[in-house]
C-alpha cells in the first residue's frame, strides 16, 4: 500500500504517538483523519498538518461517535484505508492500595478506553474497507494497534493497564485470520518507554533514570520512530497478524 494513496484514521491523533502518526502521513502525501477528544489540540494539528488532514472530534468507546468520524471521512475522502489505533489511557493502581482495593470503575474505564475502544475502531473501520476496490496485492486496508512492552512486562500498579494492552496483544491474530479473507491486515505495536506528553511532567532526573534501563538506544524513544514503524507496517504487506516490540531491548522491572 503507497501510503501516497492511503486515507488513515489515526485515533488519540491530537497528540503523542498518534500526532506524530498524523504529521508522517501527512508529510508522505497521506489523506488523514484525526479522531481525539482534545478540540483544541486536534484542530491546531489539523491546521498544522495541511489540507489533507481534518480533525473529528471522537469518543473511541461510542459506537456513534466513531461511524460518525468514518462517515466524516467517507465524505471528505471517499473511503478509508487504514485505521491507526493510537487512544488509550494509563491510569495505573495497585490491587490493593493504601485507599483499599483497585476500584473496578478505574479498571473498568481503562479496558473501555483501550481495548474495548480498539475493538471498537477496529470493527467499524472492517466494514468500510470491505468496500475498497483491491490493490495488485489483493488489500483493501491495514489496521495498526498500539499495545505497550506492559503487555509482557506489567509492572506492580499496571494490572489494568496491562490487561489491556495484552488484550490488544491477543486479539490481533484472530482479527488478522479474519480479516484475511477481505483483504484487510492486522498489526500491533508494543511501545516501551517514549517521549510523550505523559512523560513531559516528569522531572528530568526520573526520566535520565528510565532511559538508563533502555539497552540500547539509552534513551526515551522518540514519537516520530512510532511513526516510521505505523508507515512501515502500512507499506509492508508481509507484516499481518503479529506484535512488534519498539523497545530499544528493554525488559521492564517489577517497579
Amino acid at each position: 500500500m503507497k501510503i501516497q494513496d492511503v486515507v488513515a484514521l489515526v485515533t488519540g491523533g491530537a497528540s503523542g504517538l498518534g500526532g506524530a502518526t498524523v504529521m508522517e502521513l501527512a508529510a508522505r502525501g497521506a489523506k488523514v483523519v484525526i479522531v481525539d477528544l482534545d478540540v483544541e489540540k486536534g484542530e491546531k494539528l489539523a491546521g498544522e498538518a495541511g489540507e489533507n488532514v481534518i480533525f473529528v472530534r471522537c469518543d473511541v468507546t461510542g459506537e456513534d461517535s466513531v461511524r460518525q468520524a468514518i462517515q466524516q471521512s467517507l465524505d471528505r475522502f471517499g473511503s478509508i484505508t487504514a485505521a491507526v489505533n493510537c487512544a488509550g489511557v494509563p491510569d495505573a493502581a495497585k490491587v490493593m492500595g493504601k485507599k483499599g482495593p483497585l476500584p473496578l470503575s478505574l479498571f473498568n474505564r481503562v479496558i473501555s478506553i483501550n481495548l474495548v475502544g480498539t475493538l471498537n475502531v477496529i470493527r467499524l473501520a472492517v466494514e468500510q474497507m470491505v468496500n475498497n476496490v483491491p490493490n495488485e496485492e489483493g488489500e483493501r486496508g491495514v489496521i495498526v494497534n498500539t499495545a505497550s512492552i506492559a503487555a509482557f512486562d506489567g509492572q506492580i500498579g499496571q494490572a489494568a493497564y496491562a490487561a489491556s494492552k495484552g488484550g490488544i496483544v491477543g486479539m490481533t491474530l484472530p482479527i488478522a485470520r479474519e480479516c484475511a479473507d477481505y483483504g484487510i491486515r492486522v498489526v500491533t505495536i508494543a511501545p516501551g518507554l517514549f517521549e510523550t506528553p505523559l512523560m513531559a511532567g516528569l522531572p528530568a532526573s526520573v526520566k535520565e533514570d528510565m532511559a538508563r534501563g533502555v539497552p540500547f538506544p539509552r534513551r526515551l524513544g522518540r514519537p516520530v520512530e512510532f511513526a516510521r514503524m505505523a508507515l512501515h507496517v502500512i507499506e509492508n504487506p508481509m507484516l499481518n497478524g503479529c506484535c512488534i516490540r519498539l523497545d530499544g531491548a528493554l525488559r521492564m522491572p517489577p517497579r
